[in-house]
């Protein structure tokens, strides 16, 4: 094998696969980036047995061939050489790598290709096709909810539902639940659901990087168990979680006593001042919704918070509101990172009792919704 690639290419598709490389593993090889040749493209991929990105790069070849190497090693390497053409010469006898560039040249000892574990292919054809930069957001709005607690392992996936032309992906952490729903281009013939693993989804979206058009290709090869997203030169392989995702639908309440309306911008500037104080106890944050008076004055929202250790803080927000008053208690963090990821200028937050769940939706757009439940005020 002997290739000819970019440096800077090559150091990007790098540090794609990379992230997929299992850093503690029984196998040594999976601690490797593989390198092959491709129908006239180099081929980089990494796995850890549940994730697996692979990433393709334009390349003058002159010899076909494969390897795979440390990562670690190599992704150091790469990042360091000049920004000129890189050389890849394998030695087939020994598994090494030359890599030359400028005045430098580097050996690095590999494993045989033939112990890396086999990448499913997508069959591109079966494939539901998705708008890169809407499935992005889709992400971002709901990965963030799901558990980091392995100990419940459907909690630390998303749920994936397809009907017709409409995609759903749900996540929660049993304290509150992120709901997008959008259509997509073509109608899929059958209804499907699957769990997918959260982080999967976060380096799918890391990866696909600031692609603001273009098609990302999901499929399901059939008895694996695992779910493939495909780009032209960029591929994320990934095992579903078996499970029952929770009925999340059985939790979202459908009619509300209060409306507020508020500025996006607003609260969140006022939540993260709120949290500076509650992060060094339980994250408690007091909200006092007070409606409009008939002398005009207008509604406001009171956010507060407590530490014995730090002190106190109170925010005030305008508000809008229709209903009656309402103290209730919020996760200051989660109200926090819901409303990073609210793309609407302002946002409904509805509620009905101090002991039950409040919605946080934007204005305007029936997509988002996020349920959020109430904590104990002492």
């Amino acid at each position: 094998m002997k290739v000819f690639v970019n440096q800077q290419q090559l150091a990007h598709c790098v540090s794609m696969v990379s992230r997929a490389v299992s850093p503690r593993s029984t196998l040594p090889v999976l601690s490797n980036i593989l390198i092959k040749t491709d129908n006239g493209r180099l081929r980089l991929s990494a796995t850890n047995l549940e994730l697996g990105i692979t990433c393709w790069m334009g390349a003058k070849i002159e010899g076909e061939g494969a390897i795979t190497v440390p990562a670690r090693t190599f992704t150091d390497l790469v990042s360091n050489l000049p920004n000129e053409q890189v050389t890849l010469t394998l030695d087939h006898s020994t598994h090494t790598l030359n890599v030359k560039c400028g005045s430098s040249e580097t050996n690095i000892k590999g494993i045989d290709a033939e112990e890396f574990p086999p990448i499913p292919e997508p069959n591109i054809e079966e494939g539901v096709p998705l708008n890169v930069a809407n499935f992005k957001e889709m992400i971002q709005q709901v990965a963030f909810a799901a558990s980091i607690d392995e100990a419940r392992p459907v909690l630390t996936g998303v749920l994936l539902k397809l009907d017709g032309d409409h995609i759903t992906l749900a996540a929660t952490d049993g304290f509150r639940i992120s709901i997008r729903e959008d259509d997509i281009p073509n109608a899929v013939p059958h209804a499907l659901e699957a769990i997918i693993p959260a982080r999967a989804l976060v380096e799918l979206a890391r990866i696909s990087g600031g692609r603001t058009d273009g098609t990302l290709v999901m499929t399901f090869p059939p008895d694996r168990g695992q779910v493939i997203f495909h780009m032209d030169d960029l591929e994320l392989a990934s095992q579903l979680i078996e499970g029952n995702f929770p009925d999340y639908r059985a939790i979202v309440p459908q009619n509300f006593k209060t409306h507020t309306l508020l500025s996006t911008a607003g609260l969140l500037k006022a939540c993260k001042q709120s949290e500076i104080i509650a992060r060094e106890g339980t994250n408690v944050a007091r909200l006092n919704i007070i409606p409009e008076t008939n002398d005009a004055s207008p509604g406001t929202l009171e956010i507060s918070a407590q530490s014995e250790q730090t002190g106190s803080s109170e925010v005030l927000v305008d508000a809008s509101v229709e209903g009656v008053p309402l103290l209730v208690a919020f996760n200051v963090r989660f109200l926090r990172e819901v409303l990073e990821v609210v793309k609407a200028d302002n946002v409904w937050l509805e509620t009905n009792a101090a002991n039950t769940p409040g919605l946080i939706r934007p204005q305007g757009d029936d997509h988002f919704k996020h349920i959020i439940m109430p904590m104990h005020i002492g």
